[in-house]
């Protein structure tokens, strides 16, 4: 049913997993039915997965392209992994710069997802308070920032 050697020993294994953890619900009939009723509803389950996810053999694609085939690498490249944590070292220390109100509730803000409500509630600080240190921590956040404005992405590079 499958047409893969290695896909039907999966699909076998799986069946007699399925047959060994349910065989207490098992009543009168002939096991063999039973049995072969659940390699079946496996096989028609490894088949509406392969549906969902079909897959492309490279062998095979090689052969019919001529070409060898290109395999897509998505993790990122060695030397984004690197600047991504400079950034984020050079990000958290910018923060750590910040007066320790203003690191605060930028970080209330912007890193937990705290509303300008709740914020003043932690902080035991009216709203506009908390509204007028969010502001003042941001622009010097960005001021330190944009010191080693290398490490940002272009779009945050230009100063204003």
């Amino acid at each position: 049913m499958i047409g893969s050697p290695p896909a039907a020993e999966d699909v076998t294994q799986e069946a007699f997993l399925c047959a060994f953890r349910s065989v207490g619900r098992f009543r009168d009939g002939v096991f063999r039915s039973w049995l072969l009723r659940i390699a079946s509803n496996a096989c028609i389950d490894e088949l509406r997965r392969r549906s969902r996810r079909p897959q492309t053999s490279l062998d095979l694609k090689m052969e019919t392209e001529g070409d060898a085939a290109e395999v897509v690498d998505g993790s990122p490249l060695p030397e984004d992994v690197a600047l991504r944590k400079e950034l984020q070292s050079h990000l958290q220390a910018s923060l750590l710069r910040l007066p320790l109100e203003q690191r605060s509730a930028v970080v209330l803000c912007d890193v937990q997802g705290m509303g300008y409500e709740e914020i003043a509630g932690v902080l035991g600080i009216s709203v506009g308070t908390v509204k007028s240190r969010i502001s003042r921590g941001r622009a010097r956040l960005r001021s330190i920032l944009l010191e080693r404005a290398e490490l940002l992405p272009p779009r945050f590079r230009h100063r204003e």
